[in-house]
């Protein structure tokens, strides 16, 4: 077999490897820059270098390109050709609109599973719960947030409704940044547990009206407080 028949044979390998670990990195990197926004490590107007951004990944340019291009599908980043990119200000629109769709299909999945009156399902949140209160008592937002979207996506995934928590969550990135905002906010971290035992205590009990009801206070909590919001961050804040 002629040599260059054999160096043929054996780039294939080298560069199918580097697709296929560009590939697995891909959504890992979007998941950990899109983290890094809405913990607001990365707050809003923060330069986005595709090279920086790979060097400390560790990864080519095209997860980076990949993950920047989902990003800004999602409005968390904005790109401007040939010039920059950066983390966009939070669309107070945007907001709201993924505010009313994530009541709208919570209010009929808290429904449905508090007229299933299944108790074992209300410990799994009753234990949610008590780990926020050990991230809440330590400080720990990042942690308490991500129990928090466990939280509801237990709930999505007890009527068979996860792709529709994936689409809610897609949509909800300039809300949930307006909640990491609010949430250092005195007595807010409170306000959410108390919201989600009661929540819980209403699903257990078998008490669909009530437990729309709290969960209705408890996903308009920081909308209800925009304007503090927009007076302490004005710089971070569109519309």
């Amino acid at each position: 077999m002629a040599a260059s028949q054999i160096l043929s044979r054996r780039a294939v390998p080298r560069s199918a490897d580097r697709l296929d670990r560009d590939r697995q990195a891909a959504p890992q990197v979007f998941e950990r820059l899109r983290g890094m926004i809405i913990s607001l490590e990365l707050p809003p107007g923060s330069p986005l270098s595709r090279a920086a951004l790979a060097g400390q990944f560790g990864v080519s340019s095209t997860p980076i390109r990949d993950a920047l291009m989902r990003l800004e599908e999602e409005g968390l980043v904005d790109v401007f050709p040939q010039y920059a990119t950066v983390v966009s200000r939070v669309d107070v629109r945007l907001a709201q609109q993924a505010h009313f769709l994530r009541q709208a299909v919570e209010l009929e999945i808290v429904r449905i599973v508090a007229i299933r009156h299944d108790e074992a399902f209300a410990a799994e949140l009753h234990s949610i719960i008590v780990r926020q209160q050990q991230f809440a008592k330590a400080g720990d937002f990042e942690k308490f947030m991500a129990a928090d979207n466990e939280f509801h996506a237990k709930l999505y995934a007890a009527t068979d409704k996860q792709d529709i928590w994936s689409l809610v969550r897609s949509r909800s990135g300039h809300i949930d940044r307006l909640r990491r905002l609010h949430l250092p906010s005195p007595g807010k971290a409170q306000d959410i547990l108390r919201h989600h035992k009661l929540i819980a205590k209403a699903i257990e009990a078998g008490e669909p009206e009530a437990a729309q009801k709290h969960l209705r206070t408890h996903l308009s909590g920081t909308l209800s407080e925009l304007d503090q919001i927009r007076s302490r961050y004005p710089e971070y804040l569109s519309n």
